[in-house]
């Protein structure tokens, strides 16, 4: 199925949806999902609702509310404090299980007040792969995901994005901070907000697709394969050493491997993942 076919079995998906809340970061998926949901059914059968959190960067949180305007939508901010629900904090493999499940029981309650027949979010047909906790949440509550149903992967929507004129097209894939920490460290919200800025320091300088990974004093430095040899610049290099150190990392490192998706995962048991697929 060629993704103009995927496309139009998307519209058609959305238009028997009626009235739906999307749940809605900013991202890549999330931003086409609400564009099309826009065209399908009309501004006023779509919500499009943002979760506040620590978990969450400002940087990301501004910019999903200029998306959201850009597209006209009606958009609306909630609060889901990760770190207030029962076992997130601590960290353990299925912690997004638990995030969730908070935030779109959150979701889910909302469009029953307000008379809206479902939540939607992004997963798209790439999203089955990996170590994904929060996808058997999703499909606990009932929360459909349409760009998964109609097989879209993640270059297809980037590239109906881009045909589209939407500014996500090609934005960099983007984590919850919690994502950061290896399983079983505390995440509190200074080392969230230390982790946030240690990011912000990258972006200023120029990366495009990059994470730094705390491992207690440490900080892991991961960014694109194409992006490892600006290193080798040595006045850059103490500037990002300087920076991470003023924040309170004692030891900065580079991994070699280079950015990838889920590396805190690369360490869990095969048995671990199983139980959590959905």
């Amino acid at each position: 199925m060629t993704e103009v076919e995927k496309l139009e079995k998307l519209n058609n998906r959305i238009k028997e949806l009626k009235r739906v809340i999307v749940a809605f970061s900013g991202g890549v998926d999330s931003t086409f999902l609400l564009k099309v949901c826009l065209d399908v059914l009309g501004k006023e059968n779509v919500l499009a609702v943002t979760a506040r959190s620590s978990t969450y960067p400002t940087r990301e949180f501004e910019e999903a509310k200029k998306l959201a305007e850009s597209l006209g939508a009606n958009h609306e901010i909630i609060i889901s404090e990760e770190l207030e629900v029962p076992g997130f904090s601590d960290n353990p493999p299925e912690r997004c299980y638990y995030c969730k499940k908070e935030l779109f029981g959150k979701l889910l309650k909302m469009a029953r007040e307000r008379g809206f027949n479902y939540v939607l979010d992004g997963s798209n047909a790439d999203d089955t792969g990996d170590f994904r906790p929060g996808m058997k949440a999703k499909d606990e509550l009932g929360v459909l995901s349409p760009l998964k149903e109609a097989g879209l992967t993640k270059a297809e929507i980037r590239a109906l994005s881009r045909k589209m004129g939407l500014p996500t097209w090609n934005k960099p894939s983007f984590a919850c901070l919690a994502s950061r920490f290896p399983y079983g460290e505390k995440i509190t919200k200074e080392k969230l907000n230390r982790v946030e800025k240690a990011e912000d320091l990258l972006n200023s300088l120029g990366f495009v697709q990059y994470r730094v990974r705390s491992h207690g004093d440490l900080a892991r430095i991961e960014v694109s394969p194409g992006e490892i040899e600006r290193f080798f610049d040595k006045a850059l290099r103490e500037k990002v050493v300087a920076g991470l150190k003023e924040l309170g990392f004692l030891y900065v490192s580079l991994d070699l491997a280079g950015y990838r998706t889920g590396s805190m995962n690369e360490g869990l048991r095969e048995e671990e993942k199983a139980r959590w697929k959905s």
